[in-house]
């Protein structure tokens, strides 16, 4: 799975369990689509002091400059069509404030789950004074456009974590099914004009989810944006050395290079593709570290082995990531079409629910 119940206190309320994320081009701007809640036929977002931040990095430091933050909300004696839906909010943090919790922010949009968002602040009073037809947002249940096969993956990370080449003996991939067909999740997607990324021609994205605490103060619960860095790299059975929901990417070098460098190695060499696993595996250190998803701004966004580029919802991400650690390809047996129904061409692009299907 990419982050799918990745970490105990996301498996404890998956409301707060970010599964993944993807950045591309839309219609009109930047799309952005972070995915909650994995397996959830119900359930929605968590609504109470809690936080779901879009983090965007635009110079390149690897800290964020802008915060997109949605917060959820019950709607109280809803009428019997909106029974179950949620109000949510947007706000647009800045500078020094999209690191601060605690900021007051600028509200952008509110809408209700299921339905298109209003616009809050009036046309042409955008960060640079530009039109802001293209600022959109949609909340709700939807199709889960990810897809990875489980015999596959668990030799993948078995290989990662003992030293060996992956085990798919006996794995036909005539066979192969996805973990996810046919479930649902909860989804963000906010589309920003390009004009709205502060001119950045490449930026750095990730995702958070986020609750408050007893003490008065927040709490991260979930940190997504390589697809499946956690699951190929965080041993459940073993002390959590790695916890990248714990932490913010500017730490993760000095705190986790290491540890994924060691496991590259060991998986490379037993597969034994490449000439040098030890620079293999500082060089996909250096690639997947600090984990940002990089995009180029107004491109086709595709992440594949030799080439990423943000995250399109057809792009086969487990293959990609399988050949990048292991230098060498391996297959899944599947394609887009396992994939929970199939991406609209037209906002909010991901495929409908199971109960719109």
């Amino acid at each position: 799975m990419s982050h799918h119940h990745d970490s105990l206190l996301a498996r404890q309320d998956p409301r707060l369990d970010i599964s993944d994320l993807y950045v591309f081009r839309g219609d009109r701007g930047t799309v952005f689509v972070l995915n909650i809640n994995p397996l959830s036929g119900t359930g929605g977002f968590h609504d109470d002091e809690s936080l779901y931040e879009i983090k965007i990095d635009t110079d390149g430091d690897g800290v964020e400059d802008i915060t997109y933050r949605f917060t959820f909300a019950p709607i109280a004696f809803a009428p019997f069509s909106t029974r179950g839906s949620q109000r949510w909010e947007l706000r647009r943090f800045d500078g020094a404030a999209a690191r601060d919790r605690d900021a007051a922010g600028t509200v952008l949009l509110r809408g209700v789950t299921g339905e298109p968002s209003e616009l809050v602040r009036p046309a042409g009073d955008g960060p640079g004074g530009e039109a802001d037809g293209g600022l959109r947002a949609w909340a709700g249940q939807a199709g889960d456009p990810f897809w990875i096969e489980g015999t596959v993956v668990t030799a993948v990370k078995t290989a990662l974590a003992d030293g060996t080449a992956p085990d798919l003996a006996d794995f036909d991939p005539r066979q192969a099914k996805n973990l996810f067909a046919d479930t649902d999740v909860q989804a963000i997607v906010l589309e920003v004009p390009d004009a709205d990324l502060a001119g950045a021609q490449q930026i750095g994205v990730w995702g958070v989810s986020v609750l408050a605490t007893d003490a008065g103060g927040w709490r991260q619960i979930n940190r997504c944006a390589t697809p499946l860095l956690n699951t190929l790299f965080v041993l459940e059975d073993a002390d959590r050395h790695i916890d990248f929901n714990a932490t913010v990417p500017g730490e993760d070098r000095e705190r986790y290079g290491a540890e994924v460098q060691a496991a590259v190695e060991r998986g490379a060499a037993a597969v034994g593709a490449v000439a040098d696993p030890a620079a293999h595996a500082a060089h996909v250190r250096d690639l997947l570290l600090p984990d940002i998803l990089r995009y180029e701004v107004g491109s086709k966004a595709h992440f594949g082995w030799e080439q990423r580029n943000g995250r399109a919802l057809t792009d086969c991400t487990p293959e990609a990531m399988f050949a990048l650690v292991l230098g060498a390809p391996v297959s899944m047996g599947l394609d887009a079409s396992a994939a929970t129904g199939v991406p609209r061409d037209v906002f909010p692009y991901l495929a409908p629910s199971k109960a719109e299907r």
